[in-house]
């Protein structure tokens, strides 16, 4: 291994060269405190962003053991730290005379969501951050100046301050971990009890739509009515309060402006953990929980949707294909989609909704003659879906949700953000109405399994075998292609949606040689990225990747609009 003053010679004999010199840095470089690994220089220089490695032996970093020996304190420490490179990367950057951001270091930005991410690992033996940079140039030639105060300075300050325990506020590691842990004992403790989601009192539902932090403007608390208010024990925060949503069929009676539909966002949001001060720190969801939505225009590839569509007007009868969904047919197919991946918990919300997908009016029913009704909407398949598949179903609303309520296990009601259980004062109020056109047997609904040909997963554009780019969250680059993940309402961060380009270049890589079903290709990449974690993805090692559901992994396959079927099993 050479030393830093090794490093310190070679800026100096490349500066004012040319960019090939700068392949001369490449190597790992012993700085005493710390190790930094120039891995690679990728090219174009001028565009491509390179990675640097710093990895800080335990020695000196010296942080407690007792925070890593779960996976969820590992991964709560690594959260922790990735924040706070990640704000001292931010303090280098620079402005021209312009106004202009002249950035050298760039690394991965969390949102409010904790995430099992490659930007920053953590073990036993050292503490290891992988931070991209672009070189310093002008006019072609490697500024050698700028360039030392990279490596000498910059990069330094970054490992003081983020990197190394005692120079971290006191006790903020162990209250990150601590709650995490927290987070993941309400979460083990779900099934238990019997609940899809547990909603701590005095949450904060409202968030900003551009950053999906607390929303200043819109404060209000969550309530708990105290007939239905529950308390938990936790072992790090102790006892707290809220209230657990019912496994089976739960109905939400709510407003728009009740609270209702940013209880349910938070209730899907729930599946992830929330960094302290989010609001939404005490709100778990089991982690198979979907979030469902209509999205008019999506694609849809060979879905059988008998159970909701009686005569989809394709040859293929039942197997419902298009380039250009309507509403009630998307959401029809995400509901499959997501029962195919494995779903355990659906929620739906009308203001995401198709109406004539949540229900039919009973009013009307008498003008239009039994034959003629093709659509069975899921308030009439809801009791049959919860009995015999043994999934939850969490359906919010107000007009559209009445048919659910003699059907229901459960009612709440939110006014004013305040939850209260009306089940037997609502189920006294509405009257069960005749269940026409219903299959009495909804199991084909995860029974036929969808098989993929593997030809029509193509990474490939122009001369480039290999072309995936995240434009931003909702929009993956994917070959040729174009994938729209705009109705993903649980996809969390914009490393997520790079994660899942390159899950989809590996899957097809290792296991497409021939036709395999969905469901089989996500428990093969579940298990892989269980075992071998995220580096398992690429050949080279990355900073910039997020691990994602299979439910949100297979929305993007679903929605690829070069995917094609083969056949159902």
């Amino acid at each position: 291994m050479k030393n830093k003053e090794e490093l310190y010679g070679k800026i100096e004999q490349v500066n004012q060269k040319g960019l090939a010199e700068l392949q001369q840095l490449i190597g790992d470089y012993d700085f005493a405190r710390y190790v930094l690994k120039v891995l690679r220089i990728e090219e174009p220089v001028e565009t491509q962003l390179s990675l640097l490695v710093v990895r800080v032996p335990q020695l000196i970093a010296g942080f407690p053991q007792n925070l890593i020996q779960t996976p969820v304190g590992r991964t709560a420490l690594e959260d922790l730290l990735t924040r706070k490179v990640a704000a001292e990367i931010e303090k280098t950057a620079s402005y021209d005379t312009a106004g202009i951001s002249r950035r050298r270091l760039y690394f991965t930005q969390p949102g409010q969501k904790i995430l099992p991410r490659s930007s920053l690992v953590v073990t036993e033996e050292y503490v290891e951050a992988r931070i991209y940079f672009r070189p310093p140039l002008q006019d072609g030639r490697i500024m050698g100046g700028d360039l030392k105060e990279l490596f000498f300075g910059m990069l330094p300050r970054i490992v003081n301050a983020s990197l190394i325990y005692c120079n971290l506020p006191e006790t903020e590691a162990e209250r990150c971990v601590n709650l995490m842990s927290d987070a993941d004992h309400i979460r083990r403790l779900l099934p238990t009890r019997g609940w899809v989601s547990f909603i701590a009192e005095r949450a904060q539902l409202c968030r900003s739509t551009c950053t999906d932090r607390p929303d200043p403007h819109r404060s209000r608390l969550l309530e708990v009515d105290n007939t239905f208010a529950k308390s938990l024990d936790l072992p790090k925060a102790g006892a707290v309060r809220g209230f657990g949503v019912p496994s089976g069929l739960t109905v939400i009676l709510g407003d728009a402006y009740s609270g209702r539909s940013e209880l349910l966002r938070a209730m899907a949001a729930g599946i992830y953990n929330h960094v302290r001060g989010d609001g939404r720190e005490l709100i778990i969801t089991l982690p198979d929980a979907v979030y469902i939505k209509a999205e008019p225009g999506r694609s849809v590839r060979r879905v059988d949707l008998s159970a909701f569509l009686r005569d989809t007007g394709d040859e293929n009868g039942p197997i419902y294909s298009s380039p250009h969904a309507d509403a009630f047919a998307s959401q029809a197919a995400a509901t499959i989609e997501a029962l195919e991946a494995g779903a355990r918990a659906l929620i739906f919300d009308e203001s995401d909704s198709s109406p004539e997908f949540l229900a039919r009016d009973p009013r009307l029913s008498g003008l239009t003659p039994p034959a003629e009704q093709r659509i069975t909407p899921l308030s009439a398949l809801a009791r049959r879906m919860v009995d015999q598949l043994g999934v939850s179903i969490v359906v919010a609303g107000t007009v559209t949700v009445t048919d659910f309520i003699p059907i229901a296990d459960t009612i709440l009601r939110i006014a004013n953000f305040k939850v209260y259980d009306v089940t037997k004062e609502a189920k006294k109020l509405v009257t069960a109405t005749p269940v026409t056109g219903a299959p009495a047997n909804v199991s084909a609904m995860v029974e036929r399994l969808r098989s993929i040909v593997p030809s029509s997963i193509d990474p490939s554009a122009g001369r480039s075998d290999f072309f995936i780019e995240a434009e931003d969250i909702h929009l993956l680059r994917f070959g040729r292609d174009k994938i729209d993940l705009s109705g993903i309402e649980q996809l969390a961060d914009i490393d997520q949606t790079r994660t899942i380009g390159r899950i989809l270049y590996y899957a097809k890589t290792r296991y497409m040689e021939e036709i395999r079903p969905i469901r089989e290709i996500l428990d093969s990449i579940d298990q892989d990225l269980s075992s071998e974690g995220l580096e398992t993805l690429t050949r080279t090692l990355q900073g910039d990747l997020a691990r994602p559901r299979r439910y949100e992994i297979a929305a993007a396959l679903n929605r690829l609009p070069s995917l094609r079927i083969a056949r159902l099993a």
